[in-house]
């Protein structure tokens, strides 16, 4: 019977069903675990993949479907009734395992295969019933696990080549069965072949030559769901869901106009789009979790996202982490980022902004469809030592309320060929393929993670091939074929690029911009380099593209600032001393000024600078002082008095130990 107009098979199954008088084996591969959507007399049905298959070879006169893997061996799945049920049974005697261990099995495998893709010709000539021949019964055959029949696609061992190899004559001299008369299916036509059809997960997990090397093999992908089918997947769910009451469902099954059918629409809607990515049997058992944990339907992305990350906890649709970004943007709050990051009210301001977006979930949010994107995507830029590190650690503090939440990559290490294999894995047959990669491993173990990739620029392009599917997708696959998903993620990449240029006639580098120079001016500056980075050098235009209005752009520090953060360090020095020795640390008027001249005189290494003058002139000749002294107790007070520059250019700093004494004069910090 044929199918009507409403009715509608898979593509894949279409292509298979319609080449069976032309091509004698298949390889089926892609997406051949999944549940596959079949559309009868209006009505929108799924099933898995070996039922998707019987019920059109059944129509085009098929009687039996026999599958086969090495575990089980060989075995009937679908067969007709009587007379037929009977002799496919009878007829499929051979060997349990598949395709053997021995020689002698493996030939035993061969001649089985022989016999249905002939239909068991030979021995049916042998079967008389009512004074006539029997005649040779229409076959199809699935192996499964195809993938696991070899030990390397690559390096087949000679047991493996002859085995395959006697598959490739046999798709060779196998011939079309004449078409079945007097059944009132398919009653004329050309014949068709009983077909072998190979189930793989990727097209090479097969001998390449078997596919390239007949034109009787063909090989057929079977493809993810696309948005229409999780749609349709989605809405059948609903009608299952429906049909048991409780979770919010109605005891009748139906949803009647107006608002019922609006909110139908809403939780289909919704649940379609969190599927983005995952298959239709990935679908049905995030539903079959949500029944398990007492959720409503309109509550199945929350189902999605625990099937997808494995974890319950949500921190982002808590009120708490709104609060945090509350107290993280005032100033007088201890630990917040503008007491942390100082001098930089505009980029902190921007970085705000996202963050309170991504705790809303409107990241991506003007797309049709946002997909899994990650929540938050920061692109920081401008001069060096200016914060930008430092904004990092203080957002994954504000978010997460953990250091362990922050990860960082410095991409000056991925600058290599294949480099891209440390993040996210070794393809098999690679050293290094079982340990997995460095960053979908860290990702799956928390998925709530601030990522930093610092120095963006001298990252491979491999890998920033690979933060295009980030930023895309949300996900990425490792070499092991498990998917990493950083849809819970903030993604910050931090560069220099836009402040300096190589001279193209002498090769040196050039500021572009300089202290001073407007915000507004250095911002679109910064903007316009950076975007010509990426279009000119890198070749990249479409990583821009995806992070977008994103670029986040530092100042130099002024003078104001320098002082500001010339205090913080030097607290922090004191600190040290005090809880590490019990020393108190003074410095006095003259030695502070002088000290502050040094480390403010050079503007264009910002922050960082400050201390590193201060680790030369300020606790080199502490620890000088100190690791001579002896019989240091707690209390002594290490007076820094001097800080003098010689004609030589060398600083020498004078530092007095006072045991015992917390006083004296001096201005003393902190």
């Amino acid at each position: 019977m044929d199918l009507s107009k409403e009715d509608r098979l898979p593509p894949f199954v279409e292509e298979l069903t319609g080449t069976l008088g032309v091509h004698a084996q298949y390889v089926l591969h892609g997406n051949i675990r999944d549940l596959h959507l079949v559309r009868r007399r209006g009505r929108d049905r799924f099933h898995s993949l070996h039922d998707v298959l019987w019920n059109p070879l059944r129509e085009k006169g098929y009687e039996a479907l026999v599958l086969c893997d090495q575990v089980s061996g060989f075995r009937v799945a679908q067969v007709g009734e009587g007379e037929v049920r009977a002799a496919v049974e009878e007829l499929l005697q051979g060997p349990h395992e598949f395709p053997g261990q021995t020689a002698a099995q493996r030939q035993a495998v061969l001649e089985q295969l022989r016999n249905i893709t002939s239909g068991w010709a030979r021995q049916r000539e042998e079967m008389m019933r009512d004074g006539r021949r029997l005649r040779p019964l229409r076959v199809a055959l699935v192996i499964d696990h195809a993938s696991r029949l070899l030990t390397d696609p690559s390096r087949v061992t000679p047991d493996e080549r002859d085995f395959f190899l006697a598959c490739l004559k046999l798709a060779h001299e196998t011939e079309p069965l004449p078409p079945r008369v007097g059944t009132g299916v398919v009653p004329k036509g050309p014949g068709l072949f009983n077909p072998v059809v190979w189930l793989a997960e990727g097209e090479r997990d097969v001998p390449a030559w078997l596919v390239s090397g007949s034109e009787r093999i063909r090989a057929v992908a079977v493809p993810e769901p696309d948005a229409d089918e999780r749609t349709t997947m989605a809405r059948l769910l609903h009608e299952r869901y429906e049909r048991y009451p409780g979770h919010g469902a109605r005891d009748d099954g139906a949803t009647t106009g107006g608002v019922d059918a609006e909110e139908t629409a809403r939780a289909v809607g919704a649940f379609a789009r969190a599927a983005s990515g995952l298959s239709l049997r990935a679908m049905e058992e995030s539903a079959k979790l949500a029944r398990s944990r007492g959720l409503p339907f309109a509550a199945m992305p929350d189902a999605v996202r625990i099937y997808r990350l494995g974890v319950e906890k949500n921190p982002w649709s808590r009120d708490e982490i709104r609060q945090r970004i509350l107290r993280g943007e005032n100033p007088r709050e201890e630990g917040s980022i503008p007491s942390r990051v100082l001098g930089q009210e505009a980029a902190v301001a921007m970085t705000l902004d996202i963050l309170k977006r991504a705790a809303l979930g409107l990241s991506g949010a003007q797309a049709t469809s946002p997909g899994h994107r990650p929540r938050g995507v920061l692109f920081f830029a401008g001069p060096t030592g200016t914060g930008k590190t430092e904004l990092a650690k203080a957002v994954a503090s504000v978010l997460f309320d953990s250091d362990q939440a922050y990860l960082r990559f410095d991409m000056s290490e991925f600058s290599a060929a294949h480099s891209a294999d440390r993040l996210v894995g070794a393809p098999p047959g690679y050293v290094g393929y079982e340990a997995g990669g460095e960053l979908t491993s860290a990702v799956r173990e928390n998925p709530f993670r601030v990522i930093l990739f610092d120095e963006i620029e001298k990252a491979d392009k491999g890998i920033l091939d690979k933060f295009l599917q980030v930023l895309e997708d949300g996900r990425l696959t490792d070499g092991q074929g498990v998917t990493t998903y950083f849809s819970e993620c903030v993604l910050i990449f931090t560069s220099n690029l836009g402040v300096q240029r190589t001279d193209p006639e002498t090769g040196e580098r050039e500021w572009i911009v300089e202290p001073g120079t407007p915000y507004r001016e250095l911002e679109a500056t910064v903007r316009d380099n950076v975007k010509k980075h990426f279009e000119q050098v890198i070749g990249r235009p479409e990583l821009m593209n995806r992070i977008g209005g994103n670029v986040v752009v530092f100042d130099f520090i002024s003078d104001e600032v320098a002082v500001q953060i010339f205090d913080l360090q030097v607290r922090n020095i004191q600190r040290q001393l005090a809880q590490g020795h019990q020393l108190v640390l003074r410095i006095e008027d003259t030695a502070r000024s002088r000290l502050l001249d040094h480390c403010t005189r050079d503007k264009w290494n910002g922050g960082r600078g400050i201390g590193m003058v201060l680790e030369t002139h300020l606790i080199n000749p502490l620890a000088r002082e100190l690791f001579t002294a002896s019989d240091l107790g707690p209390g002594t007070t290490v007076v820094v008095t001097d800080v003098r520059e010689t004609d030589s250019g060398r600083v020498d700093t004078t530092v007095v130990l006072k045991k015992g004494d917390a006083g004296g004069g001096g201005a003393r910090l902190g």
